[in-house]
């Protein structure tokens, strides 16, 4: 019996001292254990070896799901809106929209007209209240004593998060013919040693001890180790492409001026974008303090266009437009203050950042997500460099067919849309193109500035084959062990 581990002797002497089945409770009892875990291993160890018959039987019960239990602390919906009903004298839709929250109003309503509660001229109105009074007390009782048996469960099985179904497995464990035959003497526990090291070498207690015997032929379970979230390490990876490219990276605030996120790229102060709907103002700060002689510089390119030989947008520039204090809405933001910091350095740099915009949830946008934005400012940088830079970085993310498309930015000319091919299909991946005069000439830049801005989601979606951006973010940690290593 040496390959019968402590726990499984313990068990099989115990099970020796009576016939019949014995329940989990038993077991724990007899073998002096606390761990039912211990008790199930070593019962699966004898079964395996016929020394032990296993019985398992299911039953099955109900519980309350986590609305359940908010129904029974609160009441049910349809009880409380039908309560809400029978308090008014002329109960209508519009104070009862009032009275209760959107996403219970228009649910509540649904189910109350099931149970004969009709909605006439915008009031509320029913023939037989009795009837739905009755039908609402015997829901309630239901929840507080779910059966499977109830003629209500397939009601409310159909309703979400209400009642869960829930399997319980009781085992019990019978002695064979071939376990009742072994001695008590071949039962007894022993130190059995399961790791062979240095010190146990070097004396002699080795020779005359048990050593645990392991099946190599199991299969065994693979080890679960930490990793990169596939966003994090998709940003590492295109890190380390721009580095190896030759490229700096700059980090820079959220928060900035409108001035710097907008009016310094040469975008109008009456542009679209600009707007509440599409950018997050702040109340703190409401403002920002810009040095006075770059606000005049900036009065001067939109009004007439300076010194630049454009003429400008004309109309009114107001620079406390600019000074408003806003979540950033775009990377450019921190690479067109970095050229002005440095407006005679040639530079090839780049960010990888959050951005903001008050966009509507859905498959393909976010109101915070991440942008890839770079830049090249030196003597000679020209459009053709440009093109070549943005084909080897996604030659080197695995999309070796690029093409450019002419496009409309405010803030560069000649402008590009740049696509990669991806299942047979021409997919728009970001913009670029050389900054404008008006961008460039205010901050004392004298060379080519070429620029591109990408969204980093929208290339995660690519890169691991995804068709809802909102899945990037929610925390499924299956899918995220079945995520390949970016």
């Amino acid at each position: 019996m040496g390959d019968l581990s402590n726990p499984e002797r313990r068990m099989l002497m115990a099970l020796q001292g009576r016939e019949g089945a014995w329940t989990l409770e038993q077991v724990l009892a007899a073998c002096e254990w606390e761990d039912q875990a211990v008790a199930v291993g070593a019962g699966h160890g004898l079964s395996n070896r016929g020394f032990v018959k296993i019985k398992e039987s299911i039953t099955n019960a109900i519980k309350l799901g986590i609305e359940g239990e908010k129904a029974v602390e609160n009441g049910l919906l349809e009880a409380r809106l039908w309560s809400w009903i029978q308090d008014n004298d002329s109960p209508s839709m519009k104070e009862l929209s009032d009275a209760f929250e959107r996403h219970e109003a228009g649910p509540g309503v649904g189910l109350l007209k099931k149970l004969g509660v009709s909605l006439e001229g915008g009031v509320f109105t029913c023939e037989d209240p009795q009837v739905v009074q009755k039908e609402i007390d015997s829901r309630t009782a239901f929840l507080n004593s779910p059966s499977p048996d109830d003629p209500l469960y397939s009601h409310f099985k159909g309703r979400r998060n209400l009642i869960e179904d829930v399997g319980t497995i009781t085992r019990t464990w019978s002695i064979t013919t071939s376990g009742s035959i072994i001695s008590q003497d071949e039962l007894k526990e022993v130190v059995k040693i399961a790791e062979i090291t240095p010190e146990l070498l070097q004396g002699d207690e080795w020779r005359d001890a048990e050593f645990r015997p392991y099946d190599v032929s199991l299969a065994a379970t693979m080890p679960r180790s930490g990793r990169s979230h596939p966003m994090q390490a998709l940003i590492e990876r295109i890190r380390s492409i721009f580095l190896e490219m030759g490229f700096s990276e700059i980090v820079e605030d959220y928060v900035q001026t409108a001035g710097w996120n907008m009016d310094a790229l040469f975008i109008p102060q009456d542009h679209p974008a600009r707007e509440m709907q599409d950018t997050f103002y702040l109340d703190n700060p409401n403002s920002i303090e810009l040095d006075p002689s770059l606000l005049q510089q900036w009065k001067d390119i939109h009004e007439h266009g300076g010194d630049t030989e454009s003429t400008g947008w004309g109309g009114q520039y107001d620079p406390a437009i600019s000074q408003k204090g806003l979540l950033r809405t775009h990377t450019t933001v921190n690479t067109i203050q970095y050229l002005a910091e440095n407006p005679t350095e040639a530079c090839r740099v780049f960010a990888i950042d959050r951005v903001f915009r008050k966009e509507s949830i859905d498959r393909t946008h976010l109101p915070e997500f991440h942008q890839i934005e770079g830049i090249i400012m030196e003597p000679g940088a020209n459009l053709g460099m440009l093109v070549t830079t943005l084909k080897t970085f996604y030659e080197k993310m695995g999309y070796p067919e690029v093409r450019v498309r002419p496009a409309y930015f405010p803030y560069t000319e000649p402008s590009l849309e740049v696509e990669v091919k991806w299942r047979g299909k021409w997919l728009e991946l970001g913009g670029a193109g050389i900054f404008r005069p008006e961008v460039t000439e205010p901050l004392g830049i004298k060379d080519p500035v070429c620029a591109w801005g990408m969204g980093l989601e929208r290339l995660a979606m690519l890169v691991l084959g995804l068709d809802d951006i909102r899945q990037l973010y929610i925390s499924d940690l299956e899918w995220l062990r079945n995520q390949p290593i970016l």
